[in-house]
């Protein structure tokens, strides 16, 4: 799949997941270095905010979104997914006041961005998560994906609760 940033062509190593496929179970890191499972069969539905780094603009600006709109979820998990440290997602979390999502990190072996074919092939940010908004049911199965065509943009959000608020 091929996507841009700021002009450039930007591809992505494997292949994303299609909607209707299970989603697969991830281990990855919270900001306490504790595992935590993200994907896969769970009693909640599950919006998965991938970002490249919490540190860039759009990334906190979805991140911070995302922690809004949670208040207002019911039945449902937030996790943000990006490759940052937990020491980064501790300090994003303490600045924005984040309470209401659950910050996850890729950064150990990219599990998840290969399992869900969303690491960035090319660029200066090859390596790094793109930006994306997943939606996991209960079963486990993807019901909804934005994988965001400009890694500069925002993702939908709206199109994104209305899949929730369909449920």
């Amino acid at each position: 799949m091929t996507i841009s940033f700021q002009g450039e062509k930007v591809f992505l190593k494997g292949k994303p997941l299609k909607v209707g496929e299970n989603a697969p179970e991830i281990t990855l890191v919270s900001k306490d270095f504790s595992e935590i499972k993200v994907g896969g069969k769970q009693d909640k539905i599950q919006i998965i905010s991938v970002v490249p780094s919490l540190d860039g603009s759009v990334c906190s600006i979805q991140a911070k979104r995302f922690n809004q709109e949670a208040t207002k979820l019911k039945d449902c998990i937030v996790y943000i997914v990006s490759i940052d440290t937990p020491f980064a997602m501790e300090r994003f979390c303490l600045d924005a006041n984040a309470k209401n999502i659950i910050v996850a990190s890729d950064f150990i072996d990219k599990t998840f961005g290969e399992k869900y074919g969303l690491i960035l092939a090319n660029s200066f940010l090859k390596g790094m998560l793109t930006r994306a908004v997943l939606i996991v049911d209960k079963e486990g199965k993807l019901i909804y994906q934005e994988i965001c065509e400009e890694l500069g943009h925002e993702p939908n959000y709206q199109a994104a609760l209305n899949k929730i608020n369909t449920l």
